[in-house]
């Protein structure tokens, strides 16, 4: 499914960018030009996006010959070539800003990532990603989030139970909530983990009264309640952190012993990394 989706994707964005036609390309460049070009890195950071560049490029133009020097998950630094295209100039032309556009998100999302993920060097704690993505983006920003070291999330409403604070609210309370979920999942035989969000230290003790879920969120909690959190809960489901989190003090959470920590920054606060596609001598 993932794979359809990204290749929808991808063809979605040649047609909002070519529309009937690039017609510049069509009116400067002769239709026998052939020529390459090669991707220069302009930022340090982390690779990513290359594959997603390839699947482009052979949708653009099938005859266009790609010979890739840094693969997804490189350090990269300015003046690093990752590859280069060569072939029909035209098809060149109408690939290059939907590379960019793709590459330089995902590199800066990985990059950001790697930056958080190597704060946990040496725990047990794995970093997570959230649903914080861009409309339409989320799969190729979640594949540059596990390029960057970290770990995916649930990709939507689909594929977790996730009850949070309105649902507990909407619901009736958090005993209420699991157990509506629970008849849920039986009556359409879903095989869903389930997770639920926490407040407070009262929500602890209450989700441990009531059972039957996966895995504990422990919600803008301090770094002293998810200590008390963690005593409570005791390993017997998984725990992960969620709010609050900066690049500060993510370690001091790790170190609290949580299993996960997401962090909506990776995806929807970051800089995209500067590169350029140009034209070069073979």
């Amino acid at each position: 499914m993932h794979s359809k989706l990204i290749d929808q994707l991808i063809d979605l964005a040649i047609t909002e960018d070519i529309g009937d036609g690039d017609h510049t390309s069509l009116a400067c460049i002769p239709a026998t030009a052939t020529g390459g070009a090669k991707l220069i890195i302009k930022d340090e950071g982390i690779l990513s996006g290359v594959d997603i560049a390839l699947k482009v490029f052979g949708k653009i133009d099938p005859s266009l010959a790609v010979e890739v020097f840094l693969k997804d998950g490189a350090a990269i630094f300015p003046g690093d070539e990752a590859f280069t295209v060569n072939g029909p100039v035209r098809s060149i032309l109408r690939s290059e800003r939907l590379v960019l556009n793709f590459m330089q998100r995902m590199s800066g999302i990985a990059s950001v990532t790697h930056l958080y993920a190597s704060k946990l060097e040496g725990l047990k704690t794995k970093i997570l990603d959230t649903r914080k993505t861009t409309p339409g983006l989320r799969l190729i920003e979640k594949l540059a989030v596990r390029t960057g070291g970290g770990c995916n999330h649930r990709t939507g409403l689909f594929d977790m139970i996730l009850i949070k604070d309105n649902h507990i609210d909407f619901a009736g309370g958090i005993g209420k909530a699991i157990a509506a979920v629970q008849d849920y999942l039986a009556r359409n035989t879903l095989n869903l983990k389930i997770e639920i969000e926490a407040r407070t230290l009262d929500d602890i003790k209450e989700i441990l009264e009531t059972g039957n879920v996966h895995r504990i969120m422990l919600d803008n909690f301090s770094i002293g309640d998810t200590r008390l959190a963690l005593e409570m809960i005791n390993g017997r489901y998984e725990t992960e952190s969620s709010g609050r989190i900066t690049i500060d003090n993510i370690r001091d959470y790790a170190e609290c012993g949580v299993d996960y920590i997401s962090v909506g920054a990776l995806t929807h606060q970051i800089k995209s990394l500067d590169m350029s596609l140009k034209a070069c001598d073979f």
